[in-house]
């Protein structure tokens, strides 16, 4: 029989809740302190859980007897106060993207979490959603022989408010990292990048210093060549596909019907997944998964702190190539 693992979740909201359900299901996961500054959030997680305590802290639940684990889905801008007192207290970390929005707190607080020795995983899902991972199965096993040209797009059906935007880090370190983290993934590291972006969707995002629709273009340390492609507003809902090409042929993660049925009459009819939660709600269960088979089975979780900082160095890089209209190598970002 598996090992079961004292848990704090710290967080809440609709991600928090998301998790919360998932937790249920995980026989590894024992819940016993979730956090909220909503307390009345917290405190439904708690009821849902049948955890033992709720807290308006997250600190204070981190310290609850018992706690082996941390769940951390709070704001962005608390990831690494968080990541940094749970490494402190030898708690094993799991936390959403991204660690920090820059690259300094981000390295110092994963040399806290690598000096530590606790085991960590950020929450870069696709990894876990199970076309990408029979894609890279397929890739190692040479199926399609070696990788020439990679592409992916992403496209939300809306902008997030601008209050968030304003504090998101920018285009390619909120939204397109997720696209960079499956380009390292599935075809390896980035070399140098190139970005373009324009104002397209909403005029506002542009006087917040943003973009909102954007081409990055890619070489890979391999050889291969790289394109993704991102937009703030697709008005038929979430749009998300990649695309591996090789020299023996190819692999497509393609925008499938959220039913696997299609209607045929004077047209060609099919539903579309609207959210991001609602695509990968597979993977979001299949990873937290994952990283409590890890610590049962001793192994280091993945994707795991090197992952966490290379893929916000190649967004840094994209934002710096936009900013100054050039070439950036990767080497320059440090």
């Amino acid at each position: 029989m598996s090992k079961s693992f004292g848990v704090a979740l710290l967080g809440a909201g609709r991600m928090g809740m998301e998790h919360a359900r998932t937790l249920l299901g995980i026989a590894e996961a024992r819940v016993l302190a979730v956090a909220d500054p909503n307390l009345q959030a917290a405190e439904t997680a708690q009821r849902l859980l049948r955890a033992e305590k709720a807290y308006p802290d997250p600190e204070e639940a981190l310290h609850h007897p018992g706690v082996e684990a941390v769940v951390i889905v709070t704001p962005t801008d608390t990831h690494a106060r968080y990541i940094e007192m749970a490494a402190r207290a030898g708690k094993a970390i799991f936390c959403e993207k991204p660690v920090a929005k820059e690259l300094g707190e981000t390295r110092r607080v994963l040399e806290v979490v690598e000096r530590k020795g606790v085991p960590f995983q950020i929450g870069f899902q696709r990894r876990y959603d199970p076309p990408y991972a029979q894609a890279k199965s397929k890739i190692e096993a040479g199926e399609i022989g070696p990788v020439e040209q990679f592409i992916a797009v992403m496209r939300d059906p809306a902008p997030a408010p601008l209050e968030y935007l304003r504090t998101s880090g920018g285009l390619f370190v909120d939204m397109t990292i997720h696209d960079i983290d499956c380009a390292r993934f599935l075809v390896g590291e980035v070399e140098e990048v190139q970005a373009w972006g324009a104002v397209r969707v909403d005029p506002r995002i542009g006087e917040i210093g943003d973009v909102d629709t954007t081409n990055l273009s890619l070489r890979f340390a391999n050889g291969a060549l790289g394109v993704i492609q991102n937009s703030r507003r697709a008005v038929y809902g979430y749009d998300v596909r990649t695309e591996v090409f090789g020299a023996k042929g190819k692999l497509v993660m393609d925008a499938t019907p959220k039913t696997p049925l299609w209607q045929y009459g004077s047209g060609i009819n099919a539903d579309h997944y609207h959210f991001f939660m609602d695509r990968f709600k597979e993977a979001y269960r299949l990873e937290l998964e994952a990283f409590f088979r890890s610590l049962s089975q001793g192994v280091a979780p993945t994707p795991g702190p090197r992952d966490a900082l290379e893929s916000l160095r190649i967004a840094v890089a994209a934002t710096k190539s936009l900013q100054e209209g050039r070439v950036v190598r990767l080497s320059e970002v440090v």
